[in-house]
């Protein structure tokens, strides 16, 4: 059985709560879970309430072998549980081909007239 410490939602329409959970990884977001460890409120912004957790019962189920979902694991490496390594896509911020080719015939057509055009003349000295 694959364990997973994740996020079930709890709470109404437009204002979210979550329970840190350990669940089978195969059970549903909010369906059954075997314990319930903490809780994230994402309304308290810079709140030391915003995100409680048992740590000694999540020390019990990491050495288990449950493992983190991306979010509890930010939880986990801020209150010093366990270490997320930082995540880098440089691929991510480059053009896609279409915005290359676009890109690549803008600075052709603004080469293309700059040679064309007679040199500027110097000012006549007075």
């Amino acid at each position: 059985m694959s364990l997973k410490l994740r996020l079930a939602r709890a709470g109404t329409k437009k204002r979210p709560y979550y329970h840190v959970v350990v669940a089978d990884a195969r059970s549903p977001r909010d369906g059954r879970f075997i314990e319930k460890l903490g809780t994230y409120n994402p309304l308290l912004k810079d709140d030391a309430a915003r995100v409680k957790i048992n740590a000694e019962r999540v020390q019990h189920w990491l050495g288990v072998g449950a493992q983190p979902t991306d979010r509890v694991l930010r939880f986990l490496a801020a209150a010093g549980l366990k270490t997320r390594e930082a995540r880098n896509n440089p691929e991510k911020a480059k053009p896609g081909a279409k915005a290359t080719e676009r890109a690549e015939a803008r600075a052709k057509a603004a080469a293309a007239p700059a040679a064309d055009a007679p040199a500027a003349e110097a000012p006549a000295a007075e």
